[in-house]
């Protein structure tokens, strides 16, 4: 599958998640899309102050996915996987 949305990459933070949820750094100033990969099924949840939990928005193994997000906002992720988090904007 290929996406095209026309957004520039800026920062990339990797998450190591586990049976515990696990919280990324603030997203950058002008970050207002990420794209999330993961290389196995894990739960995710975005916020100020983020607590993934195993009811959070699920992401499959190496499927990636596009949000939009917030400045300063952070991700949570639960599960056993190594989370990419690409920070995005215009």
């Amino acid at each position: 599958m290929s996406f095209n949305y026309g957004l520039r990459p800026t920062t990339v933070q990797m998450l190591a998640s586990s049976g515990s949820s696990s919280q990324s750094s603030a997203f950058g100033e002008y970050t207002y899309y990420v794209r999330i990969c993961a290389d196995a099924d894990c739960h995710i949840l975005f916020g100020s102050n983020p607590t993934a939990t195993t009811s959070s928005i699920f992401i499959a193994q190496d499927q990636p996915e596009v949000f939009k997000v917030s400045p300063g906002e952070k991700l949570a992720a639960i599960g056993s996987s190594n989370v990419s988090i690409s920070e995005l904007s215009a």
